[in-house]
């Protein structure tokens, strides 16, 4: 791929947003070598295949020879950011923010070469700033403006409780563009708003207003957006295994997805997976090419080849059989599922729930070992598309999690 066809690539690949887009390009197709901007909370330990996104994008600007700007939110992270909550959120302590760091650069390191990147922390400039300082930077937005950000209206319509914490956060992230004077920040769609700030506050310091430039969601393995936060995420250091694992669990719907944002697959043999999919080709087949092309992207074409044959003959080859599962006898007239897990595992209502949204609750056939995952917390065991699976009312065979492995039995309650 040559320089340009790495640019036009970087501009549409699973984009969604680019302001400014003719300034940007000019500037890229001159050769003009920018700052880069890329912020990221540590509100977990582990980094997800979503969030990868972000990173092969600064892989591209990289090797056209850009200036990454690495800014580690270890304050920001304490404030927490409330793009795409639903409610208020809450902010990490220092000791648990200094936790979830100690990894965080080895696995950035597996996509962008760190040695080429500026690694700062946001502490070092937020920390200091006065009150003075905090009221000059909050001056910058009304209350109504804050209140046009989507899930802030949303709340403010239903009632929820917004704290001025979190209107806090998008000045500190834009602030930090001020500290860097960066001139593209990239981020995710939830990151929109908060890019939009930097652009501002950058103009009230009497700097150019950076470009910016958002991507796509990944769908998690629950169907909703791939959340650090959630645990619905394929991480890039879970095992060649797991991570094999995951993918094949992905929705058949999303493999398409998956392809064009999570792989650097041609776009032009996504199409062919497509025409596939269409005449009617096993998803799972193309799955098992998903699941190959992303091991192999994180951890090399040999451990990717073994691993898929390692899936084929755990997964295919061997026969799952009922004495695989402990029995449990169900005598209750109350089918929701989400009742039932908290019951057979002996766990709370909340807990099932979390359970079953983050995938972890799966139906396994006894006839060809196929898989059938459930995200669905309101759904009965009764319903259709589970006893179409199981083809059997009377025995349900579910797994939770890697080892917990339950043959469920119905019996009328007398």
């Amino acid at each position: 791929m040559d320089e340009k066809q790495k640019i036009e690539q970087f501009l549409t690949r699973g984009v969604t947003n680019i302001i400014e887009e003719e300034d940007l390009r000019k500037k890229l197709f001159s050769g003009e070598k920018l700052r880069i901007k890329f912020g990221i909370d540590p509100t977990g330990p582990d980094i997800h295949l979503g969030r990868a996104i972000s990173f092969w994008k600064l892989k591209i600007l990289q090797e056209l020879g850009h200036k990454i700007i690495f800014i580690i939110g270890d304050f920001t992270a304490q404030i927490g950011d409330p793009s795409d909550k639903t409610e208020e959120r809450k902010g990490l302590n220092r000791e648990e923010v200094n936790e979830n760091l100690k990894d965080y650069l080895n696995q950035v390191g597996k996509i962008v070469d760190l040695n080429q990147v500026e690694i700062l922390y946001n502490s070092d400039w937020l920390s200091k700033l006065d009150f003075n300082q905090i009221s000059e930077l909050a001056d910058v937005f009304s209350v109504s403006e804050m209140l046009d950000r989507d899930n802030f209206s949303k709340r403010h319509k239903e009632g929820q409780r917004i704290s001025l914490r979190e209107f806090m956060y998008p000045l500190m992230q834009g602030y930090d563009s001020v500290m860097v004077k960066s001139d593209l920040e990239i981020g995710g769609n939830d990151q929109y708003f908060n890019l939009m700030a930097g652009r501002k506050i950058q103009k009230v310091y009497g700097q150019k207003s950076q470009d910016i430039m958002t991507f796509e969601f990944l769908v998690g393995l629950d169907g909703r957006k791939m959340s650090t936060s959630w645990g619905n995420g394929i991480f890039i250091n879970d095992s060649p295994q797991d991570m094999f694992g995951k993918i094949m669990t992905v929705k058949d719907d999303l493999i398409l997805d998956y392809f064009r944002l999570a792989t650097d697959i041609d776009l032009e043999q996504i199409e062919i997976y497509q025409k596939d999919l269409e005449s009617g080709r096993n998803p799972k087949e193309i799955k098992e090419i998903l699941g190959y092309t992303i091991v192999k992207r994180y951890y090399g074409e040999e451990i990717a080849e073994q691993t898929k044959l390692d899936f084929e003959r755990i997964f295919r080859e061997k026969k799952v059989s009922k004495e695989d599962f402990v029995e449990y006898v169900y005598t209750k007239s109350d089918y929701k599922l989400v009742n039932i897990i908290a019951d057979i595992f002996e766990i709370s209502l909340t807990k099932s729930k979390d359970l079953i949204k983050s995938g972890a609750i799966k139906f396994i056939s006894l006839e060809n070992n196929d898989i059938l995952t459930i995200t669905d917390i309101s759904i009965s065991l009764l319903d259709k598309s589970i006893i179409d699976f199981v083809q059997n009312k009377e025995i349900f065979c579910i797994k939770k999690g890697k080892k917990d492995k339950i043959a469920l039995i119905l019996e009328e309650k007398k």
